[in-house]
């Protein structure tokens, strides 16, 4: 018998020479792998990674971006700021310190608004990503507010006026990376609860890269010339919930000022 003939499929199914020596490289590698410590990232039919889980930080960033020590609303954080601190304008300086110091009644968080973009990600509550090809879609525990970025190769809206509560995200694949283009966000939210503010004008720059199967490193490049005197990043770790039937729970924290007139039924 011809060797090609030998190694090629046949009605019945067996595979071919070239198949057999790509599956024998391909479980090598795998096990290679293994052997150095080293964990496959989960990933969509089409080979890019997939982020899809419920994540969380356990980073004090969302206390205070820039490093801190404790106070009586915060625990200590070494900060997430690359060059630790966020270079303001001297006018938004002023702004930032006169939101520190009424930070106990003027956070927005406290009105229960949607948290926005990036603060979104590093609030100390978990959040799901289910991913598909064409987009993700995050779903915050917080006012279960719902975030969408597209990675079907569209645009950003072409009206430059839209305000969104969390920005219009647009995200491509570099390599393994996703970076996201996040615009059109309204200046109604915060990015921590010390204060820390934008303008309409913020343009973000997100990062989402595997460490592992379980760990994300997520980076965010802020940009808003009407606030900061140059693009600045932090950088925070998300950790994949693992325990059994872990799940987003209801937190419409905007509701419990009304929790004395919808009492829960007493446990039984």
């Amino acid at each position: 018998m011809h060797e090609n003939a030998h190694w090629s499929a046949t009605a019945n199914g067996h595979w071919t020479r070239r198949t057999r020596i790509a599956l024998a490289s391909l479980v090598a590698a795998l096990i290679a792998a293994r052997a150095h410590g080293e964990d496959v990232i989960p990933r969509l039919t089409n080979g890019k990674p997939d982020f899809s889980g419920i994540w969380q930080t356990t980073s004090a960033a969302e206390y205070d971006l820039e490093p801190h020590s404790a106070r009586k609303d915060a625990p200590p954080g070494a900060g997430v700021v690359e060059g630790d601190v966020i270079p303001y304008l001297p006018e938004a300086l002023k702004q930032k310190q006169k939101n520190f110091a009424a930070r106990a009644t003027d956070d927005p968080r406290l009105k229960c608004w949607t948290l926005g973009t990036p603060r979104g990600i590093y609030y100390p509550e978990p959040f799901q990503i289910f991913q598909r090809e064409r987009d993700l879609t995050l779903v915050f525990q917080f006012g279960h507010s719902v975030r969408t970025i597209h990675t079907n190769g569209t645009l950003h809206p072409a009206d430059p006026d839209n305000e969104f509560w969390l920005g219009d995200s647009r995200g491509h694949w570099e390599g393994d990376t996703l970076v996201v283009d996040v615009t059109n966000l309204t200046d109604q939210t915060w990015l921590d609860r010390a204060g820390n503010f934008h303008s309409t004008a913020l343009h973000v720059i997100e990062r989402w890269k595997f460490l592992d199967a379980n760990t994300i490193e997520y980076s965010a490049t802020l940009e808003d010339p009407n606030v900061f005197s140059r693009p600045w990043t932090l950088n925070v770790i998300l950790h994949r919930h693992r325990e059994k039937n872990f799940q987003l729970i209801e937190n419409y924290c905007y509701t419990l000022d009304y929790d004395e007139y919808y009492p829960f039924p007493q446990s039984r």
